[in-house]
């Protein structure tokens, strides 16, 4: 059988100062924080993840909250926007919970025959919530989607389809944007990646509010070696294997300039906290486990509702 990507494994993206990014995402969004560590290349920066109780794959958002970052901006090559799967039945409690709240969204619009509403979170990046037919007593399940913004849809739209086992399932233009929707095989979560073309000029620029990677799911590290031998017989060159201490990941650009990560279900976040106390401590790659005092008085305190 034809091994295939199952779907999205994380998102990784960069906001200012982490309480506000924090707040919303556990607040506005009900998430849960499921790990608080810090940049694996700058310690005094924090990397929190977001996800389901459980900090399942296909829920996970990362963040590097960069407290003086500048705004940053989306553009071709670029993935533009991350969208979450409302479960069947409850995205009009959503616009209601929303608006009673006066939080500003835009929509609801039709996409693909989904009913879609945006939402920025204190970055300005935009948050999507894309109405699905998922069963789930979780407010959000999971990603639904990213989007891939590229100059040329063609080059990526080969990769996922002929690589990684994506088919496309529907295709509009509207108002000078030109949108394909590929979907993996199966019903896991994060299973669509829409790529986008816009006649919108606009430059790119990495900061707080944009998307700085994607990651798919390899289910097992034997799997993920296979996947990086296909990539380079493919011309796709990755990196070697580098231990994110909650997965093993592995990185390429595809066509477009996306980065693209391929990351391990296991071990998971519960491999250093105990499943019921996820994200309450402060855990350290084994690195920089000697310097936990100077690194704990460089981040600033963040307090988490409960």
């Amino acid at each position: 059988m034809t091994r295939t990507i199952p779907g999205l494994h994380h998102v990784t993206a960069i906001s200012g100062p982490p309480q506000a990014n924090l707040a919303f995402y556990t607040g506005r969004l009900r998430q849960r924080l499921v790990k608080k560590t810090v940049n694996f290349d700058d310690p005094g920066t924090y990397h929190l993840y977001y996800g389901d109780s459980a900090g399942s794959p296909g829920t996970i958002l990362t963040f590097f909250p960069f407290a003086d970052a500048g705004p940053g901006r989306a553009g071709p090559g670029m993935a533009s926007a991350y969208a979450y799967a409302v479960p069947k039945g409850g995205f009009d409690g959503w616009m209601e919970t929303l608006a009673l709240d006066a939080v500003d969204f835009d929509g609801p619009t039709d996409r693909f025959g989904q009913r879609v509403l945006t939402l920025r979170d204190p970055d300005g990046a935009p948050v999507e919530l894309v109405e699905t037919d998922r069963d789930s007593d979780a407010p959000l399940d999971g990603f639904h989607s990213v989007t891939l913004w590229e100059s040329d849809i063609a080059p990526t739209a080969r990769l996922l389809t002929e690589i990684f086992g994506y088919v496309e399932t529907g295709h509009e233009t509207a108002g000078g944007t030109e949108r394909l929707r590929l979907q993996a095989p199966g019903d896991a979560r994060g299973a669509v990646i829409d790529l986008m073309r816009s006649d919108a000029p606009s430059i790119g620029r990495q900061g707080a509010g944009s998307i700085h990677h994607i990651a798919f799911r390899a289910e097992t590290d034997a799997i993920q070696r296979d996947w990086m031998e296909k990539l380079a017989s493919a011309g796709h060159p990755t990196t070697p294997v580098i231990d994110r201490q909650y997965f093993n990941a592995i990185y390429f650009r595809e066509p477009g300039g996306v980065l693209f990560e391929i990351a391990t279900d296991p071990p998971g976040f519960a491999v250093d906290e105990d499943p019921a106390h996820l994200g309450e401590a402060l855990k350290l790659p084994a690195k920089y486990e000697a310097y936990r005092d100077r690194i704990e008085q460089v981040l600033p305190p963040l307090q988490v509702a409960r």
